[in-house]
C-alpha cells in the first residue's frame, strides 16, 4: 500500500492497494460534511485515480462512524455561486454533473449517516455496499434548497417516479432496507463489514480485463446519458480494439489452459 499525506488538513485520504484506489472521506469530527475544501480534494483524488493507468477500480469509503452528513451549508453558503461545484474538462466531478466523464469504475461503501450528497455520490457510482445501520435522507427541501448533485434525475431513474418523489419532495429519512428496495444500493451487509465487502468487489473488478471493463462501463454510461437506441447503435464500435487486444488473446489462452487470466490492460 502507498499513501499520500502531503496536503495540509487532508479532508480526503488517498491510498493504493494493488490496482485499487482507496479514497477516504476524512472529516469525521464533522460527520464528514462536505465543505469547499473537501469537495475540491475529492475531485483531485478522483482525477488522480482516472489518470493513473495502474489503477483499475476506486473505492470511496468514510473514516469515522458516518459516511457523510451532506453539505456544510454554513461554510458553503457564500460559496455556492462561486463555482465550488464547477469542474473543468480536465477534472473529474465526483457527482458526474460536469467536468470530465470518468472511464474507470467506482465502488462506494456507506455506513451511518448518508445525507444528500452521499446519496448522489452513490447514484453516480457503479457498485454500492451499505451497512445495515445506514440512515439516508435527500433532505435539501428541508433546508430551503433542492438536490443539485444528480438526485432529481438519477434517483427517479433507478427507483421510479412514484417511489422516488415522496423522498425528494419531503426530505424524509429512510433506512438501508428501504434504500435496497429503491435500488439505491447493490447490497446491504452487517454493520462493520461494508468496507471489506466493497474492497473484495473492487479487487474482483481489478482482476477482470481493464479494457473490457472500460468498454462495458462506457456503453452503460452512453445508455444512461443518451438513451438505449444511441447506446445500441454505438456498441459495435467498442469491439475491434477489444478483439485485437493482448488481453483478449490472454483470455482465450487462459480459458484453454483452465487457469485464471492475467490481464495487462493492453
Amino acid at each position: 500500500m502507498t499513501t499520500d499525506s502531503n496536503a495540509t488538513e487532508n479532508r480526503i485520504t488517498y491510498n493504493t492497494q494493488g490496482h485499487v484506489c482507496l479514497v477516504g472521506l476524512n472529516r469525521a469530527n464533522k460527520r464528514n460534511a462536505f465543505d469547499s475544501h473537501m469537495i475540491g480534494q475529492l475531485s483531485d483524488a478522483m482525477t488522480r485515480y482516472e489518470q493513473d493507468d495502474n489503477l483499475r477500480c476506486a473505492l470511496i469509503f468514510a473514516h469515522g462512524d458516518h459516511f457523510t452528513a451532506g453539505l456544510d451549508l454554513v461554510e458553503l453558503q457564500d460559496k455556492l455561486n462561486d463555482g465550488v461545484f464547477e469542474f473543468n474538462d480536465d477534472q473529474i466531478d465526483p457527482w458526474g454533473i460536469g467536468g470530465k466523464l470518468r472511464t474507470k469504475p467506482v465502488v462506494v461503501a456507506v455506513k451511518g449517516t448518508c445525507f444528500t450528497v452521499a446519496i448522489e455520490l452513490m447514484l453516480n457510482s457503479d457498485v454500492v455496499i451499505a451497512s445495515d445501520n445506514c440512515n439516508f435522507a435527500q433532505m435539501e427541501v428541508q433546508r430551503g434548497i433542492m438536490p443539485f448533485g444528480g438526485a432529481t434525475v438519477r434517483f427517479v431513474a433507478v427507483a421510479g417516479w412514484q417511489k422516488a418523489m415522496p423522498y425528494l419532495l419531503t426530505g424524509k429519512a429512510f433506512d438501508a432496507q428501504t434504500a435496497d428496495r429503491l435500488n439505491l444500493v447493490s447490497e446491504v451487509v452487517a454493520n462493520g463489514t461494508e468496507y471489506d465487502r466493497a474492497l473484495t468487489l473492487a479487487q474482483e473488478i481489478c482482476k477482470a480485463a481493464p479494457l473490457g471493463v472500460r468498454g462495458a462501463l462506457s456503453s452503460a454510461q452512453d445508455a444512461s446519458r443518451n438513451g438505449a437506441a444511441t447506446a445500441l447503435a454505438n456498441i459495435h464500435s467498442y469491439l475491434p480494439p477489444l478483439f485485437h487486444s493482448e488481453d483478449a488473446k490472454e483470455g482465450v489462452i487462459a480459458m484453454v489452459e483452465r487457469r485464471e487470466a492475467e490481464f495487462k490492460g493492453r
